[in-house]
């Protein structure tokens, strides 16, 4: 099994491609190992690594954050392991009584929202992903889009710029009525 690994735009973080799915639909996130134990063997692995701080499982990627005062230099061969030893395990990446975490539900009955939305999943979502995160519609209220931020991208010392200069310029250009976009914990 061949593992291969991006760097993204959060120094803190690595993106590992085990050239298979991972979940396929939906994601999860990880920020504890006891959440990890009760809900994902994969992640488990991962946050057996000393200096893992958290465990972002995507479609096709994991993206693993460490803790400052860590170097990737030693870290990124010990999760290559865990990451392999998990596939060629056979184990699922969740347990059965674990789902992945669906988008927010959010009243589409809005067409300003469904625009929002569209563009989101159709523009943002996908080149997010490729940098190891994820980006989420949370809400709209009075012209102001929140969106949550997810694995990569949360605390990504760029986060606040892609923000403001790429997504909030997007949806102000393609939907007149938002106004300022803001991220959410």
């Amino acid at each position: 099994m061949f593992i291969q690994t991006e760097q993204t735009p959060n120094p803190a973080t690595l993106k590992f491609l085990p050239g298979q799915p991972v979940l396929g639909e939906g994601t999860a996130e990880f920020d504890d190992p006891l959440d990890a134990e009760a809900k994902s063997p994969l992640a488990m692995r991962v946050f057996g690594v000393d200096g893992v701080k958290s465990v972002y499982l995507g479609q096709d990627f994991v993206s693993v954050t460490k803790h400052e005062g860590f170097d990737w230099y030693l870290l990124k061969p010990a999760v290559l392991g865990a990451v392999m030893e998990h596939f060629m395990s056979g184990e699922p990446v969740l347990l059965a009584a674990t789902t992945p975490e669906p988008a927010a539900v959010i009243d589409d009955d809005d067409p300003t929202v469904r625009q929002i939305r569209e563009l989101i999943d159709t523009r943002v979502r996908p080149a997010v992903a490729r940098d190891g995160g994820d980006i989420t519609l949370h809400g709209y209220e009075r012209g102001i889009v929140y969106l949550h931020m997810r694995g990569a991208c949360s605390g990504c010392p760029s986060s606040a710029m892609t923000l403001k200069s790429g997504i909030e310029n997007l949806l102000k250009y393609y939907v007149p009525e938002v106004v300022e976009v803001r991220a959410v914990n």
